[in-house]
């Protein structure tokens, strides 16, 4: 029997207390794109800037923004209908050299933090109606289909019209993705990948039910219509006009279903020119966590590259277009769980040059090993500042110093950034 406090038998919970008003003063902006009240606890206010005073409606440490009593001179009329609602964007309300300052002190906070005090290189800007790649929802509502992104933090959908963001290929499909969707919804909502590749649009959906077999010849029409290559669902391929295909350097890559994309082509090029200008004089290369080869197809031409990456389909996708693409050198590839089983020093040593691109959570433990080899260049990507630092703190306390770093925002008006820094022995 239990011996703890006795249960509180026919005694409901506690009502949550009702939200508070109250005006307030933005002492800062987060690194989420929130203002923040200053206090314990401190206070998150959406869509607000560093030095307004706010009317907010308050519950705990989230605000809900009612009127902006004294504005920023930095604040800004924002360009897109579904601001405030929808949460796909964040600081639209943001004029565009505050907005840069932001973003990149976001990477600067993040190597201070860490002990380091490398200068930035300026900030490489994204440009509206350049992401080539985005997920969003759907959802019954009635009998018609809502499609779009969540509101801040919450489940609720936004139903769009348009999207700045989005390259106009993309943001043209929305409709026709509401007609390519419905066959599939069922109760639990849909998940869309889009990307807008050579060949056409790539539709990837995940969940909902399998259409039906009478659905497959308005499916075919509209994807015709609306210049979809493939629709496939939960990973496999419904219907192909033609496979998807991206460039990548000297290399045509076939796509599989809802792979792993940089979200803009600018930004592809821009971290790629910087991983292969680090690149000079090296012999061999190893790309890790590669992906398709974004970096590796580039590297090839001038050395041999082996490519690691867990996913099977990536790295099968990206050797095959080494093969079919003349004047590369070998590429090689592993399937293998760099979380769980990272490269060894020792299998590093054989290689002059590393790169590594570890999804949000960072490579702690890959780069303790990359710390310890005898490779004379890293070029770390990543796409989130807080985890970059951490690893490359384990890289210089290893021997490496930081030769460049570089911010590159190829997600616009979003608290993200991608950085490519570069270390060398």
């Amino acid at each position: 029997m239990s011996r703890g406090r006795p249960r509180n038998r026919g005694r409901s919970a506690r009502p949550a207390p009702p939200p508070k008003r109250m005006t307030v003063t933005i002492d800062a902006l987060g690194h989420h794109g929130d203002g923040i009240v200053r206090g314990d606890p401190p206070i998150y206010v959406p869509r607000t800037l560093a030095g307004e005073t706010v009317d907010i409606e308050v519950s705990g440490s989230r605000a809900t923004l009612l009127a902006v009593k004294t504005p920023s001179p930095d604040r800004v009329e924002p360009p897109c209908p579904h601001f405030g609602s929808c949460g796909g964007c964040a600081l639209q309300h943001m004029a565009e050299p505050a907005y840069r300052a932001w973003k990149r002190e976001l990477v600067l906070a993040a190597l201070t933090a860490r002990g380091f005090a490398t200068p930035i290189d300026s900030l490489i800007s994204a440009r509206p109606h350049t992401r080539r790649r985005a997920v969003l929802s759907a959802e019954a509502r009635g009998r018609s289909l809502a499609l779009g992104y969540h509101e801040r933090s919450s489940h609720s959908l936004v139903d769009i019209q348009s999207c700045l963001v989005l390259t106009p290929g993309l943001e043209a499909l929305l409709p026709a993705l509401r007609t390519l969707a419905k066959p599939f919804q069922a109760k639990g909502g849909l998940r869309l990948t889009v990307t807008e590749t050579e060949t056409g649009i790539d539709l990837a959906i995940e969940g909902g039910r399998e259409p039906d077999p009478t659905a497959l010849a308005t499916l075919t029409e509209t994807m015709h219509t609306a210049g979809i290559a493939r629709l496939s669902h939960d990973g496999e391929a419904v219907i192909m006009l033609t496979e998807p295909v991206v460039a990548i350097g000297p290399a045509r890559v076939g796509l599989p279903p809802a792979a792993f994309l940089q979200a803009t082509q600018d930004a592809e090029h821009a971290l790629a020119d910087h991983v292969t200008a680090a690149a000079a004089g090296a012999k061999s290369a190893v790309d890790l966590f590669s992906g398709l080869g974004t970096f590796a197809l580039r590297l090839a031409q001038d050395r041999p590259v082996h490519m690691v990456e867990s996913e099977r389909a990536l790295v099968e996708a990206g050797q095959a277009a080494a093969r079919r693409t003349s004047g590369l050198k070998q590429v090689t590839g592993e399937v293998r769980d760099l979380f769980t089983f990272p490269l060894a020093t020792r299998e590093l040593d054989r290689y002059d040059l590393v790169v590594f691109d570890p999804p949000r959570a960072g490579a702690a433990a890959q780069a303790a090993e990359i710390a310890a080899c005898k490779a004379k260049t890293v070029v770390a990507v990543s796409c989130n500042p807080a985890t970059l630092a951490r690893d490359l703190r384990s890289l210089v306390d290893g021997g490496y110093r930081i030769e460049t770093v570089t911010a590159v925002d190829q997600f616009l008006y979003a608290p993200h950034i991608e950085v490519v820094a570069v270390l060398r022995r």
